[in-house]
C-alpha cells in the first residue's frame, strides 16, 4: 500500500484521498495537494469548510 494519497475533488466540489499513482475515478480531479493520508485529510479540513454539495449551496443562494 502506497504511504502517498493526493488530495482529490469532484464537480460539486466534495473531496477525498487517492492514493498516489492510482488512476482517479470518472468524475475526480487532483486538488493539487499530496502526501501522507493524515496530512492530506488535515488539508481537506482546511479548505472544505461547507460541506454541502456545490449545486446545494448553488440553489441557496438563488
Amino acid at each position: 500500500m502506497s504511504d502517498e494519497f493526493v488530495v482529490v475533488v469532484n464537480d460539486e466540489e466534495q473531496y477525498s484521498v487517492w492514493a498516489a499513482g492510482r488512476e482517479l475515478p470518472a468524475g475526480w480531479r487532483a486538488s493539487g495537494f499530496s502526501g501522507p493520508r493524515q496530512a492530506c485529510l488535515d488539508h481537506i479540513d482546511q479548505v472544505w469548510t461547507d460541506m454541502r454539495p456545490a449545486s446545494v449551496r448553488r440553489a441557496a443562494q438563488a
